[in-house]
């Protein structure tokens, strides 16, 4: 609830710390003395559109703070942590206004943003008046507040769950049936790509091996002929070996005549006669060596042509070729697999859109049933608000075509004002006071369920008197035993069955410059003497003062 609202500088209010308590708060005063600069300064707190006109004449800002006593667990703590917001004790919004129009927003004195703002504010007050555009008028969330008050939260939850996860299902689904497009669409190409690459059965680095050895047979083409050459010459008939040994046989047969003489020659003819058969023996060997067979190259060559044509058709490198094969037979499988698995989708879709909608189904039947429920607690308050020709009904209007996280449900509140009259949505029919009263009827029959921890009320009792006021009192009574309620009321009925009294007033500050609104705590003779005033008008006479505490000793 709130506990404590403190305005500087807003309008005429310079200075105001008010403490506030639970039960039902009541806000009395002259017309004109400030109630409704009051109830604008609480909303800025609350996350309301900001004006540079708010700030008090002659001053560079206004602020306003509210703090909140809440549980632990409270749906505005959540909504703080969700944005990073320390939230341990007290919640506590402050807004400070600029004179030039600017605003800054703070929750527990950590900025934030005045979306935010609004958002904890809205959980945390309700403000209800003849002309409030927002709370319970406001289709959006008349579907909430029955699943509020049928306790509903366990069904909801199941709806939301299966929708989240039929969502899930279709979105798998979709993705998975694009996918399978695609590959159909290509499935020709890629059949024959794989059929083509299988048949080539390229291997990792198969180009250059067939590069090398197509490289090493040409260059032995073009030496060999110079390698038959020289064996020829060295070991043919034209070798110089035979003549040689030849004359190195008649030396040796003459050595005995010059040894000196002719041992050197024989040695070097021998050395010569040695060296030209290894000679040959080499270049015979570099023959053998060099000698492939034509076919060879020839199938080299069209190998190695064979993966590059392959790979400039599929342009990438020769050496990926074996991978892209690969790949082509995986995306065929997968093609395949994809296929039955589209099935599979397609079945846990459907199995998923059928629970979503058992789901949305019982949910949809469970909320006309609380939605009859609230039909009749809301009829029977009527009449004592002077609505006893008055009809409140829920409609509802299911389509299975419109789902969505929280069912298939869209929920207006209607009202007949008068019996032939036409039905129509709350907002439309009803008149300022008649709106007010509804309201108020409403309120009291959803109680605590699907409320904020703290009401107001501004002048809901406008044009009433007597009886009706006096109704508007209980229910606002009975209302702030489950929730904290303010109200602003000119009605003493309503002012007298308060736990707590405050009484608005202007007073002069600046030793009479200026005017200011001051807001006071009533004591219990002061209470008396206030609702005395709200009965007689500017002169208080003994038998309002006895009408007064007439009405107070009626509400204890």
């Amino acid at each position: 609830m709130l506990v404590q609202l403190s305005i500087r500088d807003i309008v005429l209010i310079d200075r105001l710390d008010l403490g506030l308590a639970d039960g039902l708060t009541i806000l009395t005063g002259e017309t004109g003395a400030g109630k409704s600069i009051l109830l604008d300064a609480f909303a800025l707190a609350l996350g309301a559109r900001g004006d540079g006109s708010l700030v008090r004449e002659g001053q560079p800002q206004g602020q306003v703070t509210a703090a909140f006593d809440l549980d632990m667990n409270h749906g505005a703590r959540d909504i703080a942590r969700g944005n990073g917001l320390d939230v341990d004790g007290d919640l506590i919004l402050r807004r400070v206004q600029m004179a030039d129009g600017r605003t800054r927003a703070f929750v527990n004195d950590q900025p934030v943003s005045a979306q935010i703002l609004r958002e904890i504010g809205a959980a945390l007050v309700e403000i209800h008046g003849q002309h409030d555009d927002r709370a319970l008028v406001d289709p959006t969330r008349h579907r909430a507040l029955i699943d509020a008050f049928g306790g509903l939260g366990p069904e909801v939850a199941r709806t939301r769950e299966a929708h989240a996860a039929w969502r899930a299902a279709r979105d798998e689904l979709a993705a998975e049936e694009a996918r399978v497009a695609c590959a159909r669409a290509d499935a020709d190409y890629l059949r024959h790509a794989h059929a083509e690459l299988a048949k080539l059965a390229p291997e990792q680095n198969e180009e250059a091996s067939l590069a090398g050895r197509r490289t090493e047979m040409m260059q032995a083409e073009k030496v060999t002929a110079e390698l038959r050459e020289a064996h020829a010459a060295l070991d043919g008939e034209h070798s110089p070996t035979a003549e040689l040994s030849s004359l190195m046989r008649r030396l040796e047969r003459r050595s005995a005549q010059a040894p000196a003489l002719i041992e050197p020659s024989v040695r070097a003819l021998d050395a010569a006669i040695d060296a030209l058969e290894i000679a040959a023996q080499t270049v015979e060997q570099a023959l053998r060596d060099a000698w492939f067979d034509p076919r060879e190259l020839e199938r080299t060559e069209e190998r190695l042509f064979a993966l590059r044509a392959a790979a400039r058709k599929y342009s990438t490198p020769v050496d990926s070729l074996a991978a892209l094969a690969e790949k082509y037979s995986n995306d065929l499988q997968s093609l395949d697999a994809g296929e039955a698995r589209l099935i599979q989708l397609a079945k846990d879709e459907k199995e998923a859109a059928a629970t979503f909608s058992s789901a949305a189904a019982t949910l949809s039947a469970a909320r006309k049933k609380a939605g009859a429920q609230l039909d009749k607690a809301v009829n029977r308050e009527l009449p004592p608000l002077k609505l006893e020709r008055a009809t409140f009904t829920t409609q509802f209007d299911a389509d299975s075509k419109a789902v969505g996280p929280d069912g298939i449900d869209r929920v207006e509140f209607w009202v007949q004002t008068n019996p032939g009259t036409r039905p129509g949505p709350l907002m439309k029919i009803a008149s300022g006071g008649e709106l007010a009263r509804f309201m108020l009827a409403l309120k009291v029959a959803l109680a605590d369920r699907g409320s904020a921890p703290t009401l107001v009320f501004d002048e809901i009792d406008t044009g009433v008197g007597g009886a009706v006021a006096d109704a508007i009192g209980q229910r606002l009574k009975r209302l702030a035993a489950k929730v904290q309620v303010l109200a602003v009321t000119h009605a003493p009925q309503v002012a007298a069955r308060a736990a707590g009294h405050f009484r608005i007033a202007k007073d002069s500050a600046d030793r009479g410059k200026r005017v200011a609104t001051r807001i006071t705590p009533l004591a219990p003779d002061e209470r008396r003497e206030e609702i005395a005033r709200m009965l007689s008008g500017a002169r208080i006479t003994d038998e309002a003062r006895a009408a007064a505490g007439r009405l107070l000793a009626g509400t204890e």
